[in-house]
């Protein structure tokens, strides 16, 4: 069992099931989350709870945070830093900008502390199972010491260099499946004019060498036959708005992701906003984009 203390910031889909994957695998875990942690939630995760961030700081040796967006991180580590931080390793799974952690390295390291990003690919359930993705940047001996935690929440970790670097490899990786949706709507729409029916369409792309475990898995939520929640649309809109934001600064055009921005910007019109991601692909199986 590890000596390592962890505290986890942000307590919603993917922070909580981290923190109860964590506390089953015998680490002493502490939450804290800016709308606040009841009592019975933090029972029913397994862990304590802190009831503001120098609390959670104490008693925490890895600081992990789980944040919605750029601006929540920003706010989260400003606030870190005006603490005692001495030894202790920060580390964002956040989808944010390559730049958000960067911002902040210069003060965090002068309180002594150290920074990882180390963004996740994957949903809670793969999370709860330990079959996530992390995609890590940062100094190779804050690697090693998070590996140990990594390595119960995930078995696919990739050291893939400096800060910052993990949150561009995984808006690379986001990129692809934003565009198999896309495409897989298009595919659908284009079989469906052409007489194809629903049922030999979905067996032939689930069969095809274009398949991907994404893909199957949504399958489920395809064909209507559950509401569960992977990831929502509106989760896809703020990564894409991430990835456009990188894609503007480096001067590299994104018309694939475009299109797919416009097919998710309809679902959520269209009152599936927090609906999963496949519903893109089965609102074109019922013809109703």
């Amino acid at each position: 069992m590890t000596t390592e203390r962890i505290g986890v910031v942000g307590l919603g889909r993917m922070g909580g099931a981290m923190a109860e994957r964590l506390a089953k695998q015998g680490f002493s875990v502490t939450g804290w989350t800016r709308s606040g942690l009841s009592p019975e939630k933090a029972s029913a995760l397994g862990i304590a709870a802190a009831s503001d961030l120098p609390s959670l700081s104490a008693a925490s040796d890895i600081i992990v945070l789980a944040l919605l967006d750029d601006p929540a991180v920003h706010a989260v580590l400003d606030e870190l830093a005006a603490i005692e931080l001495a030894g202790k390793l920060i580390v964002d799974t956040s989808t944010v900008s390559p730049e958000t952690l960067r911002v902040h390295e210069v003060r965090i390291k002068e309180k002594g502390a150290s920074l990882l990003d180390a963004p996740i690919s994957g949903g809670p359930e793969m999370l709860l199972a330990g079959t996530v993705g992390f995609y890590v940047g940062g100094a190779e001996q804050d690697f090693q010491r998070f590996l140990p935690v990594a390595g119960v929440l995930s078995n696919r970790i990739h050291h893939v260099g400096k800060l910052g670097d993990g949150a561009s490899a995984k808006l690379v990786n986001n990129m692809m499946l934003m565009g198999l949706w896309q495409i897989m709507k298009e595919a659908v729409q284009l079989g469906g004019k052409a007489g194809l029916s629903r049922d030999k369409m979905i067996e032939i792309l689930s069969g095809s060498p274009a398949a991907s475990p994404a893909m199957r898995s949504r399958l489920p939520v395809i064909l209507g036959e559950t509401d569960n929640v992977g990831f929502p649309v509106s989760g896809v809109l703020k990564d894409m708005g991430v990835v456009f934001g990188l894609a503007g600064r480096l001067g590299v055009a994104t018309p694939a992701i475009e299109a797919a921005h416009a097919s998710f910007k309809e679902a959520a019109a269209l009152g599936h906003g927090e609906a999963d991601l496949g519903t893109v692909v089965r609102l074109a199986l019922e013809g109703k984009t």
